[in-house]
């Protein structure tokens, strides 16, 4: 009774380690999931990139309007001359004369 006690806790710890991951399967695993981090990552600093881009644009819109706002605040303190208004062209100004 005692040899086959042990012949079945032998056996049973024997398929307890076999039942579990091979060093392949585990290796293959590791590599699936430093992938999918790198993957996530990326998608991260590509959002980022797409938002910092989109807030450069706005300011840059900011500073157009600044700016037009700071010369149209010129011209009205005399600090500058007015910019000289472009010609208007040929076939409109033969129509305003008829």
């Amino acid at each position: 009774m005692k040899k086959l006690a042990l012949i079945l806790v032998i056996g049973a710890v024997a398929f307890m380690t076999s039942c579990g991951p091979s060093a392949k399967e585990i290796e293959a695993k590791k590599i699936a999931d430093s992938t999918k981090v790198a993957d996530s990552m990326a998608k991260v600093q590509a959002e980022q990139q797409k938002i910092a881009d989109s807030i450069a644009k706005v300011q840059a819109a900011q500073k157009k309007v600044a700016d037009s706002i700071a010369h149209q605040d010129s011209v009205k303190k005399h600090l500058i001359k007015p910019a000289k208004a472009a010609k208007a062209p040929k076939a409109a100004a033969k129509k305003a004369k008829k």
